[in-house]
């Protein structure tokens, strides 16, 4: 014959040496007699996750990978052969000494960094579309809508963008290779790019340098007349022997005239003016006077005087030196630009896109039967805890000393909301 089950005021009896028990059949018999409030709680609790779980929208996750190379960023044979064509400027060959490839978390690091996120906020207006107002709130927000991680064992960078159009979200993930590379392209960060960008620099003082040796050989020119030094030359001292013959030749036919003819015969004097026009031509053009004026006054002839071509001349010779130096130069440096450009598209792009990003077909949040399950459970549980630890106290506080009974009520009595 079963031993009737004794009331649950009489389950916890105080022990002189141990004080109340508590044993399994305690806690059931207490969860028992609160079934109804737990039912009660659980229920109102998963109808409401159920609600909130329906009214929440659909998010989409698209995903592009992204591959770092895996090249070494040296210079090629190319461009080893272009830096040969400067004998010691060779030494620039090495510029940056063969920069290895960038570290995955650096890369990662650049995806993250505000050039890429203000570029693309202005590309898609994101402080819009999330309702916010300045830059800090989207920093703050966009680490919760794009997840940016690297893979340590493949090495690979992965990018998934959450949003509630698909479409967008697939359109702002592959917008982040686009972004990467031409940040990448800003940014001298490798070997190839490092000597392009020193090269394009030297390219452009070059070309400064020539224009000016340029405009020096044209003041050169304008002052002194010199234009070409070997055939100029060559025709001022032919023209000087010219004009010194057709003077002898004026002397011999003025003096036959002078012994057949008077002196005031007009072809006496003719000849006799056009002697000494000749004789004042010599004198001009082997002085060291300079160059004749142009007959209208307006510059410099085009004739230079004989006693100043040695140092015309030397002028002409250092300011041509000068422009064929920096010529040599500006090809130089060229052929050095081409070769780091080849370079940099050899090793280009840093960052390759692996997958790229597609509307995905299915959402990917939220989980509405785990939000619905973890709400139910989580309700079961509480109330459950709920209706032990109230009743545990309940027959404790029944059982104690009145000492102990008044201690809980001053306890109950300083939190309670409303005071009576």
């Amino acid at each position: 014959m079963s031993k009737p089950f004794p009331p649950a005021d009489a389950i916890l009896q105080p022990d002189q040496d141990e004080g109340p028990q508590l044993s399994l059949l305690d806690v059931l018999t207490w969860l028992g007699e609160g079934k109804v409030l737990i039912a009660a709680v659980t229920t109102t609790v998963a109808i409401a996750s159920i609600a909130f779980a329906l009214t929440r929208p659909n998010i989409y996750t698209a995903r592009t990978t992204l591959l770092p190379s895996t090249q070494q960023q040296g210079g090629s044979s190319a461009a080893a052969a272009a830096l040969g064509a400067l004998g010691n400027l060779g030494g620039l060959g090495n510029l940056g000494g063969g920069l290895a490839k960038m570290p995955d978390d650096l890369y990662v690091a650049l995806l993250r960094s505000d050039s890429v996120q203000r570029a693309l906020d202005k590309r898609f207006n994101l402080r819009e579309r999330y309702r916010l107002e300045n830059y800090e709130d989207l920093r703050a927000k966009l680490p919760t809508v794009i997840q940016i991680k690297g893979d340590k064992k493949t090495g690979m960078i992965s990018v998934e963008v959450d949003d509630k159009d698909p479409q967008f979200a697939a359109d702002l993930a592959n917008a982040h290779a686009t972004e990467i590379d031409r940040l990448l392209g800003r940014l001298a960060v490798s070997e190839a790019q490092q000597r392009r960008t020193f090269f394009e620099q030297q390219l452009k003082d070059s070309k400064d340098r020539l224009v000016r040796a340029e405009q020096t050989l044209r003041e050169v020119q304008e002052k002194s007349g010199m234009v070409v030094l070997d055939k100029q030359a060559e025709a001022i001292i032919t023209a000087v022997a010219q004009l010194k013959s057709r003077i002898a030749e004026r002397e011999i036919q003025l003096k036959v005239m002078r012994a057949t003819t008077t002196p005031e015969n007009p072809d006496t004097r003719r000849v006799a003016s056009e002697l000494a026009a000749m004789r004042s031509e010599l004198a001009r053009m082997e002085s060291n006077g300079g160059a004749a004026a142009d007959p209208d006054g307006a510059g410099a002839g085009i004739d230079i005087a004989v006693g100043r071509l040695p140092s015309a001349s030397v002028d002409y010779v250092r300011a041509m030196r000068e422009v064929k130096f920096q010529e040599a130069m500006l090809a130089g440096m060229l052929r050095q630009f081409e070769g780091a450009k080849l370079d940099e598209a050899k090793n280009a792009p840093a960052l390759q896109q692996v997958d790229e990003a597609l509307p995905p077909d299915f959402k990917s949040k939220p989980r509405r039967s785990q939000i619905v399950m973890g709400a139910t459970l989580a309700a079961l549980l509480l109330s459950a805890a709920w209706v032990v630890v109230r009743r545990f106290l309940a027959v404790t506080g029944a059982n104690n000393d009145p000492e102990r009974q008044k201690s809980l009520a001053s306890l109950r009595g300083a939190w309670r909301l409303r005071r009576r």
